[in-house]
């Protein structure tokens, strides 16, 4: 992947250490994966990302940096891929998760009542729309969002780690065909 261009904006190992914030959780944050771009540092942190993104509320990317530490993935991909959730996504997000739910937990919760609309003019009052009409839902809600986050968690991990596996070889390939037009040449 593009690791080079991102590795300019990402802080030293020591930037890390000596940075005040992270420096008040000890060692905890030390460990290389967490910072370092590789193909299973990054894989398992879109899993845990997009895992962390169905999480109802604002705690997606707390859930997010509780998982990633002790799996010790790349943290900060981990925290970013959760933003595949917003207003305008998490509403279709829990419709499918739903469906899901309704698929293997027939019969239970109330009749699907369509998701309030977004209103940037009344962010409160969406918000509290939002989780009366989450709870409305109940069970198949509940059983679909985990299996949604599983689901893009392991689809997350095998696309990033596939992604990863044909940019390497064809990077190799570039780099047999520039030695084998030299040694012709």
């Amino acid at each position: 992947m593009p690791r080079k261009f991102f590795q300019k904006y990402l802080p030293s190992h020591e930037a890390i250490r000596n940075n005040r914030y992270i420096a008040r959780f000890g060692t905890l944050l030390h460990h290389p994966n967490l910072w370092h771009l590789n193909r299973h540092s990054v894989a398992g942190g879109v899993a845990i990302g997009m895992f962390s993104g169905l999480v109802p509320g604002p705690f997606q990317m707390l859930t997010a940096a509780i998982l990633a530490v002790p799996l010790r993935v790349n943290l900060p991909v981990a925290l970013a891929t959760t933003l595949y959730t917003n207003p305008l996504t998490i509403g279709p997000l829990y419709v499918i998760a739903y469906w899901i739910g309704t698929l293997l937990v027939p019969g239970d919760g109330a009749p699907f009542s369509h998701p309030p609309g977004f209103d940037w003019s009344n962010l409160g009052a969406w918000l509290r729309a939002s989780l009366e009409w989450m709870l409305s839902l109940g069970k198949p809600l509940a059983v679909g969002l985990v299996v949604l986050a599983v689901g893009l968690a392991i689809a997350g991990y095998v696309i990033v780690q596939l992604a990863w596996r044909v940019h390497v070889v064809l990077a190799w390939h570039r780099r047999k065909a520039t030695r084998a037009g030299k040694e012709s040449g």
